[in-house]
């Protein structure tokens, strides 16, 4: 009892807030409010056939993927585009986690879980990763982990160029900035295995792409791309 008005007490104090609006959370709801939770822009892509998803589109004649998978739809100024810069720029990885976690809740009560045998995220170069503190398609695999119960690993899979940011690159320019960038360090961990390739956001697919020819070439079984969102062409 006593613990109990503790927290009640200390919540009225430093209320915990919503990860995409930012309004404080009432009591039993954890990491977002009810309401984004209802106004999310959810693909829902996990419950197609993997023939008539719309992402798989985007890599057709260029790699052999069983899954193209996207949490979330990136609009422009919306909470999903907040969700994504808390992440990268203000040092929430806690929201990287959350949205892995819940997604990953999703693709195993859909039967997914048994189509992967390793999530591996798009790794960061070791400058940029001691820039942020951490890498943010690192904390969203570790949440698909937890909610897909299916194991992780971010050493398996490494970039060895640090490459410009692509946010403002065309398709083949994106492509040019990651295409020899990334190798595989431990091929072990990888041979014969169903592999997720995790990051936070799909546009071109170009990196995701790049990451999993290297993976097939070092001896992947499969491959397959998660994200937690996926912007329009």
């Amino acid at each position: 009892m006593l613990r109990s008005l503790l927290t009640d007490f200390w919540g009225l104090l430093f209320p915990s807030m919503c990860l995409a609006c930012r309004e404080p959370l009432a009591r039993g709801e954890q990491h977002l409010c009810t309401s984004c939770r209802v106004e999310l822009p959810y693909t829902d892509y996990h419950l197609l056939p993997s023939a008539e998803s719309p992402l798989g589109r985007r890599f057709w004649g260029k790699l052999p993927i069983k899954h193209a998978l996207s949490y979330l739809r990136f609009l422009r100024h919306g909470r999903v585009q907040h969700l994504l810069h808390q992440l990268k720029y203000q040092g929430q990885r806690e929201v990287g986690t959350a949205l892995g976690q819940l997604y990953g809740a999703e693709l195993y009560a859909a039967g997914l879980a048994a189509d992967f045998d390793l999530i591996i995220p798009v790794p960061l170069h070791r400058y940029k990763l001691a820039k942020r503190g951490y890498n943010q398609a690192a904390v969203f695999a570790e949440g698909l982990s937890l909610g897909l119960q299916v194991p992780w690993n971010v050493t398996a899979l490494r970039r060895v160029a640090n490459t410009a940011t692509q946010t403002k690159k065309n398709r083949l320019q994106r492509w040019l900035n990651v295409a020899e960038v990334f190798e595989v360090h431990q091929p072990q961990e990888i041979a014969g295995r169903r592999i997720l390739v995790v990051d936070d956001v799909l546009t071109t697919g170009a990196t995701l792409e790049a990451c999993g020819a290297v993976l097939l070439a070092g001896g992947a079984a499969e491959i397959s791309f998660a994200t937690i969102a996926c912007a329009d062409r």
